[in-house]
C-alpha cells in the first residue's frame, strides 16, 4: 500500500476517477485517521476536562460489557472495520494525496450546505413563532465552545462509525431480506437510523432533557433527525470519509466559529 499520483485526460475522468476512490473505506480510514489519532491523544491529555463524544462513550460500555475494556480496543475496532470493508470488496490498496486533499474541501463545503440548512430551518421557525423564540435565537446564534473541540472531532468519527457504518448498514441489510421492503430498504434505513440519531441525544445522563411541550426540543430533535438523515445519505453515495469529516466539519463551524 501506498500513495499514488495519477494524471488524468480530462476533467470528467478526473471526477470520475475522484468520486470511485473517495468512496473506499481505505481512502476513507486514511482520512479520518487524523481525526481519530487527535481525538484519542487529546481525550489522553485533557483527562476528566476532556469531553468525550457520546458514542464512543456508549462503544465503549458495550465492549465493556462483553469483557473487552482495553482503552484502545475502540479505535483499534474502528481501523479494523474500515480495513476489512476494504479487503472484502477487493478493491486497489493504493491512495492518491490529490483525492485526499479533495476530500477536506468538500468535507467543508457539505458542512457549510448543512449550517444553512440549521440556518434556514432557524429563519422559518422565526417566521413561524416570532423572532423572540427560544428556539429561533438558538439556530440564529449558536454557542461557541472552543473547549469542545476534540469532542467535536470525536462526534465526527464514532457517531459515524455507530450510527452510519454500523447501524445504517445492519438496518439495510436487514430490511433488505425482506422481499415487500427490498427496493425501498436503504431509504427506510436512513430515515429508521435518523430518528435514533436524534433520539439518541435525549438519553442518559448527558442527555438532554425531553420537554415535549417545549419548541427548543422540537426543533433541535427535527434538525437531528435532518443532519442523521444527510448523514446517512452522505454514507451510501459518498462513503464514510465523506460523511465523517463533513459531520466533525459542522460540529467545528458550529461549535468554534
Amino acid at each position: 500500500m501506498g500513495f499514488a499520483s495519477t494524471s488524468y485526460a480530462s476533467p470528467g475522468s478526473w471526477v470520475s476517477a475522484y468520486w470511485a476512490e473517495s468512496r473506499r473505506p481505505l481512502t476513507g480510514l486514511a482520512f479520518v485517521a487524523p481525526l481519530l489519532v487527535l481525538y484519542e491523544v487529546g481525550v489522553c491529555l485533557l483527562g476528566p476536562q476532556a469531553v468525550r463524544n457520546g458514542a464512543d462513550v456508549w462503544l465503549r460500555q458495550l465492549l465493556a460489557h462483553v469483557g473487552f475494556g482495553q482503552y484502545y480496543l475502540l479505535p483499534a475496532l474502528a481501523v479494523s472495520i474500515l480495513l476489512g470493508w476494504h479487503y472484502t470488496t477487493r478493491q486497489p490498496w493504493r491512495l492518491s494525496r490529490g483525492v485526499l486533499a479533495s476530500m477536506v474541501l468538500e468535507s467543508l463545503l457539505l458542512a457549510l450546505c448543512l449550517r444553512l440548512i440549521l440556518q434556514l430551518q432557524g429563519l422559518l421557525l422565526q417566521s413561524i413563532a416570532g423572532p423572540d423564540s427560544p428556539a429561533a435565537a438558538m439556530a440564529m446564534g449558536i454557542p461557541r465552545k472552543v473547549c469542545g473541540l476534540i469532542g467535536f472531532l470525536g462526534a465526527g468519527v464514532y457517531e459515524e462509525l455507530l450510527f452510519r457504518l454500523i447501524f445504517l448498514s445492519l438496518v439495510g441489510w436487514v430490511l433488505s431480506r425482506i422481499p415487500a421492503l427490498r427496493g425501498p430498504s436503504m431509504l427506510l434505513a436512513v430515515l429508521l437510523t435518523s430518528l435514533a440519531f436524534a433520539a439518541a441525544h435525549y438519553v442518559g445522563p448527558y442527555g438532554e432533557p425531553v420537554q415535549l411541550f417545549r419548541t427548543t426540543f422540537w426543533f433541535s430533535f427535527s434538525f437531528r433527525f435532518l443532519a442523521g438523515a444527510f448523514f446517512g445519505t452522505l454514507l451510501v453515495y459518498r462513503g464514510f470519509g465523506i460523511a465523517a469529516g463533513s459531520h466533525a466539519g459542522y460540529d467545528i463551524l458550529v461549535g468554534v466559529f
